[in-house]
């Protein structure tokens, strides 16, 4: 009866019928999740959260949950050959499974994404334990990437049933990560809209800003991405796609090495991007570089900022300005064997955008990347 007075309120435009709180959780399919939990800990100064395995009654997976600032990762690894998950992994290598969004109804939002036409990956399911119980429900999207809508309101628990608290005696201290800004997903030539309509039709997003092979280009390579956003502003959804150069684009590398669609990176923000940058180099996160001439021309370009441009220069750190502000990013060398995923450091003062007057300098300088791994 609910999703039948939603439906009819929605048909004149009177409510978001898929309302988002914001990123539940970002689930990855890796070859060893309590390797992966130690260097997210270790790298990015993520804290123990949750564990779930044999210890807890799962016979097929173990999985170690990290939490900085709102910012979830749950590492799951098999626990026999011949899995979903290992074939996930054999096929793509450790990368990104399961988008989780954070709802108020797991059902409503399973019924109202279904009826526009998503794809089903599991129906509401009921989980409880001692702490109450979660509704979670899930479709797919591109590739074999997946949301799972999951609604905790009735749960007291460390994270999902099934979890135990993970309490080991190592703690490396927090980078100041505070929230996921954006996630960036790589699709195929000539599919790109074909997700922007997804979003839009099924998930009820809008598109907040595009950018073409004129915008993102450089004299070899060029892609072309949309970003979509979901009624408050809260996720964040830019899809590329490869657009045609002289030479391979990163968007094509990236398909050709994870075998298709995926996400490709995370944007986590930060409040003081020069301290938490500082952390990461001194942990070993390794972050393009673009050329000292970048930093000659940045304040003509941007004006007056709060930051030592002597010390952006020296961390590598790109600064943009809208017209609602600046913000200061810095990108990740890939953080797995394959050059797929990696990530965004992102600082916003005021700026609302995502960068444009970086993409030719970051594009190059992962180009300077691609040639070096012979794949340009």
């Amino acid at each position: 009866m609910l999703h039948q007075q939603k439906k009819r309120m929605n048909e004149i435009g009177n409510t978001d019928f898929l309302p988002i709180n914001g990123t539940d959780y970002i689930e990855l399919y890796v070859g060893n999740c309590k390797q992966a939990a130690h260097y997210y800990q270790s790298a990015f100064g993520f804290q123990p959260l949750a564990y779930a395995g044999l210890e807890t009654g799962l016979k097929d997976r173990e999985s170690y949950v990290v939490q900085q600032g709102k910012i979830r990762l749950v590492l799951t690894s098999p626990l026999h050959g011949g899995t979903e998950i290992g074939k996930h992994i054999d096929k793509h290598g450790d990368g990104i499974k399961v988008v989780a969004l954070w709802v108020d109804d797991a059902r409503d939002a399973y019924y109202e994404t279904i009826s526009r036409g998503a794809k089903p990956y599991f129906e509401p399911v009921e989980e409880e334990d001692d702490y109450g119980y979660v509704v979670r429900s899930g479709i797919h999207t591109y590739g074999d990437t997946v949301h799972v809508f999951v609604e905790r309101s009735k749960y007291n628990g460390v994270f999902l049933p099934d979890f135990k608290a993970w309490t080991p005696a190592y703690h490396p201290s927090p980078v100041g990560l505070k929230y996921v800004d954006h996630m960036v997903g790589n699709v195929g030539w000539n599919e790109m809209n074909d997700w922007v309509n997804f979003y839009a039709s099924v998930m009820g997003f809008s598109q907040l800003v595009s950018f073409d092979d004129k915008d993102i280009s450089t004299e070899y390579t060029a892609l072309m991405s949309k970003v979509m956003s979901n009624g408050n502003g809260r996720i964040k959804f830019p899809i590329n796609e490869p657009a045609e150069g002289k030479k391979k684009s990163q968007v094509e590398e990236y398909l050709d090495f994870y075998e298709g669609a995926g996400v490709q990176h995370l944007a986590v923000a930060t409040d003081d991007i020069i301290t938490t940058v500082t952390h990461l180099l001194e942990r070993g996160v390794e972050f393009l570089r673009v050329p000292d001439s970048y930093y000659e021309e940045l304040k003509g370009r941007i004006g007056d900022i709060d930051e030592e441009i002597v010390q952006l220069k020296a961390l590598g750190i790109l600064v943009d300005r809208d017209d609602e502000g600046y913000l200061l990013q810095i990108f990740s060398k890939p953080v797995e064997p394959r050059p797929t995923m990696f990530f965004e450091i992102i600082q916003r003062k005021g700026a609302r955008s995502f960068g444009k007057g970086n993409f030719k300098a970051l594009f190059e300088a992962i180009e300077r990347e691609q040639e070096l791994r012979g794949t340009l």
